[in-house]
Order: C-alpha cells, then structure tokens, then sequence
C-alpha cells in the first residue's frame, strides 16, 4: 500500500482566506497606481542625479582639457586668460574652514538648546521657542548675508581685537586691524544659520529617548543633569551626529551669505582673522556672470567638487542614520 508522507502534501489554503494567487489578482487599483507612482517617483529622482553629475563631469572635463596649472594645488583663478590657469586650493580651503568653524559654532549651542526644550523648559516656554527656532530656517539666505555685511561686520571689532590681544600669539588669531570680512565672520554666519537645522533634529531625536529609562534613573536618585548624560544623550548620539552632518552640508553649499560678506582673494593666510578667502559656491556666483566659455566650464568644474563634497556628507550622514533602526522607521 502507497502511504504518501504528510510533509509531501501541499497544505490547504487558511480557512477564509483567498490564495496568494488571489490575492495578488485582487489587489485594488489604487495601490497599483500608488506603486507605480512611487517608483517612478524613486527612479526619475535617480535619473536627475546622474544627469546632473554627467553634466558637471563633461563640462569639466572640457575645462580640465585647457588648464594650464593644477587643479588641486594651483593658488590662482585665472580661468578666462589665455592659456587658462585655475585651481581649487583656496576655494577648498576656505569652504572646509569656514564649516568647521560654523560646526564647532553651532553644534554645542544647538544641543544646548534641544537639551533645554526636550527636557527643561516648561510647556509654555518650550513651544514657541521651537517656533522660533524653526522660523530661522525659513529666513532667506540674502536676508542673513545683508545682517552680516551691515551688522555683524562692524560690530566684530571688538571680538576680533579681543582674541588678538589673548590668542594673537598662535598666529591662527592676529589680527591687523580692517574690515572683518573673514572665514572666521563667514562661519559664525553660517553658524547662526545651521543652527535651527541641528536643533530641530536633536530636539526631536532626544524626545524619543525612553522614558522608562529617565525613569528608573530618576528613582535611583540620579540629578536631572545625570539622567541626561546617562540616558537621553547616548540614545541620542546617532541622531546629533547625523543632523551636525546635514548641517555641514548645508554650511558647505551656502552662496549668498557669503558672496555678501566675503571679500574674495586667493590667498591662503595663516590668521583667520584677515580679509579674504573664498569658497566654492561664492567663487561659482561671484564670477559665473562675466566668465568666458571656458571660465564657465572651470566654475563647473569646482561645482563638480562641491557635488561630491555634498554626496560624501550627506551619505555618511545616512549611513549613521542607518547604525540606529529606532531612526529608520
């Protein structure tokens, strides 16, 4: 007699339940429509960006083909001359320097104050303060490089004569009197602007620490000071990473602002203090208008740097993004 193996029998389908087949028969319009959007949505934003790097990338090959001088190492911008001789080191130089003196700006004082409204500030205070913060990202760019260039300029003086007088000797902050349009002007702006970007994040990031944790500190007689160094900023220490990071992206392309500010030179000194500098997306809107074929090819090949620049920080910013499933969701 042949005795068929239970194992070998295909099981019977859930009572009340329609099969695989029909239920992927029956799947509703909309959410084949929906689908479809969605993923022609994902798919047209992966063409633009290899349109965009594909166009950076010829017109700066076009524009690499006729310089004269290195473009990594050359101090000079002479794209429209004939032979063209450029080079990014200044521009590189300046973009790095300004954000990270705007990271070490903003950064503190933004955790500073998502730490006061997450967890200090009562109710009626900490709600219009997050209003308030989150108002300075909707401020134009022009609007904080004409604040710079009027306000913040003349008034750094005092600032800038203080840190000569105790810090002078390090020769990072001689200061030889003039105008204080400097990398280190352009990054307390860009500071200021960031500054609602890494707040709103960290803000949000140390809301969803675990209370049953704040919790149980709390009740083992932990200060307020404690439970948060002890429970809310390591859980939150993936999320201030990642939103310093997007910060940095946005300090990194910022034009406007510092085209305003900035008095361009390239000339790399060794105080922070002294006028000039330049950055890569201030060079591109400075001298975009009267630059020649070739000239315009150069300012695309920086602008080429400056995509990979933005790719590379925002992508790193993803990937510990991702080390974090609780962010993920």
């Amino acid at each position: 007699m042949d005795i068929t193996p239970a194992t070998a029998a295909s099981p019977p389908p859930l009572a009340g339940g329609p099969a695989p087949a029909e239920q992927k028969a029956t799947t509703r319009p909309g959410d084949r429509i929906f689908l479809a959007l969605s993923r022609g949505s994902g798919i047209l934003l992966l063409v633009i960006m290899a349109a965009i790097a594909v166009f950076l990338t010829v017109r700066a090959t076009n524009a690499l083909s006729h310089n004269e001088g290195n473009f990594f190492t050359t101090f000079e911008w002479s794209a429209n001359s004939t032979p063209p001789v450029f080079g990014i080191a200044v521009l590189a130089f300046g973009t790095v320097v300004s954000s990270l003196i705007a990271m070490l700006i903003a950064v503190p004082v933004a955790i500073g104050i998502a730490l006061f409204i997450s967890h200090y500030a009562p109710r009626r205070l900490s709600t219009p303060l997050s209003y308030v913060i989150d108002l300075l990202a909707a401020v134009p760019s022009i609007v904080y490089g004409l604040w710079g260039a009027l306000f913040l300029v003349p008034h750094l003086g005092g600032l800038y004569g203080w840190l000569n007088d105790y810090f002078g000797w390090t020769g990072i902050f001689e200061y030889h009197d003039g105008a204080a349009r400097s990398l280190f002007t352009i990054g307390i702006l860009l500071a200021i602007m960031i500054l609602p970007i890494v707040t709103s994040v960290s803000r949000e990031v140390f809301l969803q620490a675990p209370k049953m944790h704040e919790e149980a500190a709390l009740a083992l007689g932990a200060t307020r000071w404690e439970v948060i160094r002890m429970s809310v900023l390591p859980f939150g220490r993936s999320g201030v990473i990642s939103a310093s990071m997007l910060g940095l992206g946005r300090a990194l392309g910022e034009t406007m602002a510092v085209a305003t500010v900035l008095s361009p030179s390239f000339e790399i000194g060794t105080s922070l203090l002294d006028p000039g500098g330049g950055t890569f997306a201030q060079n591109i809107a400075s001298s975009f208008k009267e630059s020649g074929e070739i000239g315009k090819d150069a300012l695309i090949a920086s602008g080429l740097v400056l995509f990979v620049l933005t790719l590379l920080v925002n992508g790193a910013a993803r990937l510990i993004i991702a080390r974090r499933k609780e962010y993920t969701a």
